[in-house]
């Protein structure tokens, strides 16, 4: 059943502290860390382990507003304050290069058309760095956020940085109202958003197969990626990957963005890693044991 909020909401502070957060995301991440049960072989604990190993990434352990989280309706207030978000790409499409980053697709818009977003629970203006598709395994799991306790198939999260305090992502990611991710949840359909199918269609996705792999997108429409709604959750929480600031302030909209099953399988099929790390084939192996064999008999 799909879940619409007709109104603005503002989670309350204490319950931000008490909200459970996912431990089952997908993605995986450059390095040993991930939020797979086995890395490499070994087993590898959910974030809260992560501050433990590393203490530059300790509020992954002991932050009192980790991201994600499971939003619980009965726990949101309405707040008159909060004002539709605003948009401003200046009239412009935009380009960016996706990347396969072997966790999750990753479009980096480059830096001749800006974007810029206000309003809602900011007080600065937040300039779009980079939007990231997260999904699953499976239709049931792929959003790292949950709706009262429930995934979703995926979810896009645009990153935003403050441009008017800081000069780069970086910068802001380590610093107080440094970012603004504005969060969408994906659903399969039989339709595709327009936005996505850009991304997604067969011509696009297959370029970025491998880890690394990366294609460059141009003619983009950012306002197309967002669901027909002004209504959204917002809470004060942190990047979801090491080592976790609590800077980010998340909105998350009210209504799902589409995508086709062919499309979700498409994401499905994209490697986690290089080609070089690829596994042989078996076959091929079988071919080649054959033929040695065939030598030695002569």
């Amino acid at each position: 059943m799909e879940i619409v909020w007709e109104v603005l909401f503002l989670l309350q502070a204490n319950f931000i502290v008490c909200i459970s957060a996912q431990q089952n995301s997908p993605k995986i991440h450059e390095g040993w860390w991930a939020y797979k049960e086995v890395v490499q072989g070994s087993f590898v604990p959910v974030p809260s382990f992560w501050g433990l190993v590393n203490s530059a990434w300790n509020l992954c352990s002991v932050g009192k507003r980790q991201s994600p989280v499971n939003i619980e309706t009965s726990h949101m207030i309405f707040d008159p304050f909060l004002t539709p978000l605003r948009i401003n790409t200046g009239g412009r499409k935009v380009s960016g290069t996706m990347y396969n980053t072997g966790r999750h697709v990753s479009l980096r818009l480059d830096k001749e058309h800006l974007v810029n977003i206000s309003g809602g629970p900011m007080t600065y203006s937040h300039r779009l760095e980079e939007i990231r598709l997260h999904f699953g395994s499976e239709d049931s799991q792929g959003s790292e956020h949950l709706l009262n306790g429930q995934a979703f198939s995926g979810e896009v999260q645009l990153i935003h940085y403050n441009h008017e305090l800081y000069t780069n992502v970086t910068e802001a990611a380590k610093s107080p109202n440094g970012l603004v991710v504005v969060s969408i949840f994906i659903k399969v359909s039989d339709s595709s958003n327009p936005f996505l199918n850009r991304m997604l269609n067969r011509d696009t996705i297959t370029r970025i197969t491998y880890k690394n792999d990366a294609y460059l997108l141009q003619g983009l429409n950012i306002e197309e990626l967002y669901p027909e709604t002004s209504s959204f959750i917002t809470y004060d929480g942190s990047m979801t990957i090491p080592p976790c600031y609590e800077t980010a302030s998340w909105i998350i909209m009210n209504k799902p963005v589409y995508i086709t099953r062919m499309q979700m399988h498409s994401l499905r099929l994209l490697s986690q890693n290089q080609p070089s790390y690829l596994k042989p084939d078996i076959k091929e192996i079988c071919k080649k044991k054959k033929k040695k064999k065939k030598k030695k008999k002569k």
